[in-house]
């Protein structure tokens, strides 16, 4: 819950600076002078394109939870069974077996959402968002029936 809390706000304060930003741009445009009107159409650019990054990163978190949901319905939950330091970080060698499991799962079945957003949480114990964030697009895609590349 903290998550989303935490997410709500960062998404809110995003939103009223582009809504600042664009507001400037659209002044720079109001002077009718061509500097202003370039400059100002330059600072519109921004807010559109943070806002079109959220738009989809919402879309992308939205998706992953929707899936977490019905995997949970399912009793397919990956369970937390990495072993912790005293300071309550993840064991490396830990992940790294974890990881190993999901990894072999999702070659047996490389059509199966399930797999990849297993694999999609094994990357992310194992602190490589990039890949978690591609296998858990890829859970999606299978999940939606859309067409996916091979990995």
């Amino acid at each position: 819950m903290r998550a989303k809390i935490t997410y709500v706000v960062t998404a809110a304060v995003l939103v009223v600076y582009f809504v600042l930003v664009g507001s400037r741009g659209v002044l720079l445009i109001g002077t009718g002078e061509p500097v202003g009107v370039v400059l100002g159409l330059a600072v519109l650019v921004l807010p559109l394109i943070g806002l079109w990054f959220l738009w989809k990163n919402t879309q992308f978190v939205r998706r992953a939870n929707a899936l977490a949901a019905e995997l949970d319905a399912e009793g397919g939950l990956p369970v937390d069974e990495l072993k912790r330091t005293p300071g309550g970080r993840i064991d490396r060698d830990s992940a790294d077996e974890v990881f190993a499991r999901r990894k072999a799962e999702t070659e047996d079945a490389p059509e199966d959402w399930r797999s990849w957003f297993r694999l999609a949480v094994a990357y992310h114990d194992a602190r490589d968002t990039p890949r978690a964030r591609k296998a858990m697009q890829r859970a999606i895609a299978l999940h939606d029936g859309k067409p996916v590349q091979p990995a």
